[in-house]
C-alpha cells in the first residue's frame, strides 16, 4: 500500500513563510526543526524548508533559487472566501484574481506566498 503523505516547499526564509501560513492563513505549526517547518492542514502535511538546506541534503540534485512562477497550486478550503483573501492584502502579499464566483458554484481567489508559490483559497465544492 502506498499513501500520499506530506509535500515540502523550499524557500529562501522560513520566518518570512511561517508568518505567511501560521500569522495570516492560519494554520497551525504541526512541528519545526532547525528550518524544517510542518503545519496540520488535515491528512496531508504541508512543510516547507530552505533551498539551501535542501541542497546539503541532497547535493547531487540542483534546487534553483530566487522567486520564480510555479508550476503548481495549492488549495485551501475555506467558508470565507472574500474575508481570507482580504487579510492576505491587508498583510501586504501578492494577489493575483480575487474573490471570483465559477460557474459551478464555488467561489476562489488566488494568491502568491512570501516565495512566489501559487495559493487557491476556495470553498467546498
Amino acid at each position: 500500500m502506498i499513501q500520499y503523505g506530506y509535500t515540502i516547499l523550499y524557500v529562501e526564509d522560513t520566518a518570512r513563510t511561517l508568518a505567511f501560513y501560521r500569522d495570516v492563513l492560519g494554520l497551525p505549526v504541526k512541528a519545526e526543526h532547525g528550518s524544517y517547518i510542518e503545519f496540520e492542514t488535515g491528512q496531508t502535511t504541508l512543510a516547507f524548508n530552505t533551498r539551501e538546506d535542501v541542497q546539503q541534503l541532497i547535493p547531487v540534485y540542483p534546487i534553483p533559487s530566487g522567486k520564480t512562477q510555479q508550476t503548481l497550486e495549492i488549495g485551501f478550503i475555506t467558508d470565507d472566501v472574500p474575508t481570507l483573501f482580504q487579510k492576505v492584502v491587508e498583510a501586504g502579499y501578492e494577489t493575483i484574481l480575487a474573490p471570483t464566483q465559477k460557474p459551478w458554484g464555488q467561489v476562489v481567489a488566488y494568491v502568491l506566498d512570501p516565495d512566489g508559490h501559487l495559493i487557491e483559497l476556495c470553498t467546498p465544492m
